[in-house]
């Protein structure tokens, strides 16, 4: 399960990555497919799987009460867009969006640094 997370991490680091270098592949993915079903969906399953993994994986990582606290915000994050419904996550996925000028490269900073703490946390190291 492990495996999974990394994975996650790698593609959360690139995404970053992508972020800093052209805001707007990414950004102008999600401003396309704002009223798809599937962003809305993804949105909540990915959190929510995710946050099973940190939860369940957290005793092998190098900080497992961090990562256990990451796990349980996905969770509720999960939870609160599934409650919210589609109409006022597409309201939030808006607003976050007319944020894409002023922050969106200081958002691939932190998905970047995020997917390098993921991997650091989770990749056995010796020193």
């Amino acid at each position: 399960m492990t495996i999974l997370i990394l994975i996650f991490a790698v593609l959360t680091l690139l995404a970053g990555l992508v972020i800093l270098v052209n805001p707007e592949t990414l950004f102008g993915l999600f401003a396309r497919h704002i009223d798809a079903p599937w962003l809305h969906i993804s949105a909540v399953v990915v959190r929510l799987v995710l946050g099973v993994l940190l939860i369940v994986q957290s005793s092998v990582s190098r900080f497992p009460l961090v990562i256990e606290i990451i796990g349980w915000i996905s969770i509720i994050a999960a939870v609160f867009f599934a409650v919210i419904g589609r109409e006022n996550f597409q309201r939030i996925i808006g607003w976050a969006l007319s944020l894409q000028e002023p922050y969106g490269r200081v958002g691939g900073v932190l998905a970047a640094g995020f997917g390098v703490f993921l991997v650091y946390s989770f990749v056995p190291g010796g020193a």
